[in-house]
Order: C-alpha cells, then sequence, then structure tokens
C-alpha cells in the first residue's frame, strides 16, 4: 500500500491559489440535494436554539441574581446528556435517522413553548427554566448522533472534510446572529419575543427536514441495548487516535469555557450592551475560519491539528480572562472561537472518514458526550469559581489550566499526534469501501 490514498474519482488537477484556496469547498452542497436541504433547516434551527441560549441564562440571572444558579443549568443538563446522549447513539444505529431527528425537532419546539409561556406569565418561575433545561438537553442528546450520523451518508466520502466546514459554518452563521439578535431583542422586546422567535424556526425547520430522503438503518446495525452501547465503546476505546480527540475535546471544554460567567463579566466591565457581542464572539470566530475553510482540504495530519488548535483556545480564554478592556475581551473570545473552529473541523473529519456506517450512530453519541458534556461541566465549574474567588479568575484560570492539560494530553496521546488521513488504515478502508459502494438512485 502506498501512502498517497487512492484516487476515488475525478480529482482537480491543479491546487487553488489565492482566495479561490482559502473560500469553503461547495462541492458537497452542489452534488446533494439532501445535503442542502438539511444544512438550511440546521441553520434556521440554530438560529433559534441561540435566542433561548441567550434568553434562558439572562432569565435566571434576573430572577436570581446568582452566578452559581446560571452556572446550575449546566449541572441540570449533564445527567440527561450522558444517558440520552449514549443510547441515543444506538438508537441513531437501529431506526430511521430523520424520523428521529423530525420528532425530537418537534418536542424542542413544544419546550420553547413551555419558555414562552412562563415568560408572559405576572411572575415567572425559576423551575421550569431548569426543567426545560434539563428536558432540552435529553432531546439534544437523542437528536444529535442521528443528525451526525446522517449527513455523512448524504456526501462523498473525499467531500466530508468539506462538508465538516460546511456543517459548521451552518453553526457559526446561526451562532452570530442568534446570540446578537437575542442581545437586542432581549433587551428591547423582552424575553417571550426571543422565545416565540425560537419556537417559529422549529417550526419550519421541522417543514424542512420532512422533505429528506428517509434513511433507514444499514443492514449491519444492532438493535439499541445495553450491549450495542458497550459494542460502540469497544470499538472507541480499542481506537485510541478517535480517543484522544475525545479526551482532548473534554479538557479544553471541562476546564475553559467561559459562557455560564459571561452576563456577569459585561456587568464588571459595565458594558451590559456588550452581553449579546461575547456570546456572539465565539461563533464569529469559528464563522471566520469556516469562511476560509478552504485550506483544511490539504491538512492530512488532522490529530495535530485538534492538539494545537485546543491549546490555543485555552491561551486565548485565559487572554479574555486577564484583559479588564471590553473590545480586548470581545477580541480574545474571537479568537478562541476560531481555534475551537479549528479543532472541530478536524476531529470531524477523524471521525466521519475512520467510522463505519453500522457504528457511526453510537460513536457519535461518544462524540456528543465530549463536545456537549464538556461544556455543561465547564459552566458548573466557571459559575462556583466566579462565585468564590471572582469572574475574571474564573476566566483566566480555566484558559490557563486547559491549556496545561491539552500540552500534557499531547505527549501522553502518540497515536493521535501520528495520525495521517493518507495511511491511517481505517480510512483507507472506508474510502475504498465508499469508492465500490453502489450509489442509491435518487
Amino acid at each position: 500500500m502506498t501512502d498517497a490514498p487512492p484516487a476515488p474519482g475525478p480529482a482537480p488537477t491543479t491546487t487553488p491559489s489565492g482566495l479561490r484556496a482559502l473560500l469553503p469547498d461547495l462541492a458537497p452542497w452542489r452534488a446533494s440535494r439532501d445535503f442542502r436541504r438539511l444544512w438550511v433547516s440546521g441553520l434556521i434551527s440554530t438560529f433559534g436554539s441561540f435566542l433561548t441560549f441567550v434568553a434562558l441564562p439572562v432569565q435566571m440571572k434576573e430572577l436570581t441574581g446568582s452566578a452559581a444558579a446560571v452556572g446550575a443549568i449546566g449541572a441540570v443538563e449533564l445527567v440527561p446528556l450522558i444517558v440520552c446522549g449514549l443510547y441515543g447513539g444506538a438508537l441513531a444505529d437501529a431506526f430511521d435517522k430523520r424520523r428521529l431527528i423530525v420528532w425530537t425537532e418537534a418536542g424542542q419546539g413544544v419546550l420553547s413553548a413551555a419558555l414562552l409561556v412562563n415568560a408572559v406569565l405576572p411572575h415567572p418561575a425559576v423551575w421550569p427554566l431548569y426543567v426545560v433545561a434539563a428536558l432540552s438537553s435529553a432531546l439534544t442528546a437523542v437528536q444529535r448522533p442521528a443528525l451526525d450520523s446522517l449527513w455523512p451518508r448524504l456526501v462523498a466520502h473525499d467531500h466530508l472534510p468539506a462538508a465538516t466546514a460546511l456543517n459548521s459554518l451552518r453553526w457559526d452563521v446561526g451562532g452570530v446572529a442568534g446570540p446578537a439578535g437575542a442581545g437586542v431583542i432581549v433587551a428591547y422586546a423582552g424575553l417571550a419575543p426571543a422565545y416565540a422567535a425560537d419556537l417559529a424556526t422549529f417550526v419550519v425547520s421541522v417543514a424542512l427536514m420532512a422533505g429528506i430522503a428517509a434513511q433507514p438503518a444499514s443492514h449491519e446495525a444492532a438493535k439499541p441495548s445495553l450491549r450495542a452501547i458497550a459494542e460502540g465503546a469497544r470499538y472507541a476505546w480499542g481506537r485510541k487516535e478517535l480517543l484522544g480527540t475525545y479526551v482532548v475535546d473534554l479538557a479544553a471544554m471541562c476546564l475553559a469555557m467561559p459562557l455560564a460567567v459571561l452576563p456577569f463579566l459585561a456587568d464588571e466591565l459595565d458594558a451590559r450592551w456588550s452581553l449579546g457581542l461575547m456570546y456572539a464572539a465565539l461563533p464569529l470566530g469559528s464563522l471566520l475560519v469556516s469562511l476560509t475553510s478552504g485550506w483544511a482540504s490539504r491538512v492530512h495530519r488532522h490529530g495535530r491539528m485538534v492538539v494545537l488548535a485546543a491549546l490555543l483556545w485555552g491561551l486565548a480564554v485565559a487572554g479574555a480572562g486577564v484583559v479588564g478592556n471590553v473590545w480586548l475581551v470581545l477580541l480574545f473570545l474571537t479568537v478562541a472561537g476560531g481555534c475551537d473552529m479549528v479543532s472541530g473541523i478536524f476531529r470531524g473529519a477523524m471521525w466521519n472518514q475512520t467510522i463505519p456506517d453500522a457504528l457511526r450512530g453510537r460513536l457519535a453519541g461518544i462524540e456528543l458526550l465530549s463536545y456537549s458534556v464538556g461544556p455543561q461541566v465547564g459552566q458548573v465549574r466557571s459559575g462556583g469559581v466566579a462565585a468564590r474567588w471572582g469572574v475574571r479568575a474564573s476566566v483566566w484560570s480555566g484558559g490557563l489550566l486547559c491549556a496545561g492539560a491539552v500540552a500534557v494530553l499531547a505527549v501522553c496521546l502518540p497515536g493521535l499526534m501520528a495520525y495521517d488521513v493518507r495511511t491511517n488504515e481505517h480510512a483507507v478502508r472506508l474510502r475504498e469501501q465508499r469508492v465500490t459502494a453502489p450509489r442509491p438512485a435518487v
């Protein structure tokens, strides 16, 4: 076997240059109608979800005035995320993925309606915020493995890195517009309009998702059970390079996720007007990377990029906690978001180019724990530290701890550092299977 991967189809004879080399690769968008539909649906749903993502902690802060209470949102989301994430992966492998996504998306719309009803009450209660946060976490945990295992079916194998970047771009556009819009809506119209807008986006998203072709389970998929979940866990444990991506991301998110304390940081800097911008800064950095992600398809050592990006994420978050100028805080948060996107692109490429289809849902459930449980734990950590030692100390200490932890993990994970998509046996095998597999009729 040679070092260079076999060419699965027509490939460009020259490398793009100049601005064209930086622009996102639109090949997956052009080639797959269902991928386009899924992308637009996700964009609309992401925009709405970020409205609630900002409005919920703001409402909790207004009702309680406690950083610990805001951080506790992450605590109530944690258990449903872990339990339902693992089982959701097994469900994604065993059932029609599109149907699973549609029903969970509709459930999220019902929860947005519950927040809206609570917000318009003369005296809104605190407990519904925690209940909705927990239920929404459970639905997200069931849905995300199905989503993450659906779209790789819709695009060609060599288009997977480009599709990962386009999916990230969708998330980033919604992530920038959603928090920025939420900051304006909450400040000038109130919480109820933000929740109402989120409900409307779920209605549109469900309508779009319903038009995607059915995506039944593969013939090799196991029925959902503890045994099936354990099978996926054993596979992940045996793939040390994959295990490394989970551990690095988990460390970065647990130690350096500052979202829970941003409302208090804006107050401390005497810049309440900047809260929406702070929430938007992280996805803005991600958006800038996504818009210039054409270079990602030409990088082969994905593991090294994951480690480097996570290290720089920690240092950028630490910078946001050290400086006292709100514009510098926004700059550091934007840089951190860009680093997180670089890590996400190459983690996604490693996962999607090496995991067999029959295991993709269960592995997506494990992935969900690495990139979702981490932020929830990070919210609890940052809220607790802020309550005891101060908001800025919570931010900069988490960033430094993250950078140190990632540096240690880089030494302890030689398989991750050595990963090369051109020669990795799992990537080569899956690429050959995708090339020889018959394409479904449209």
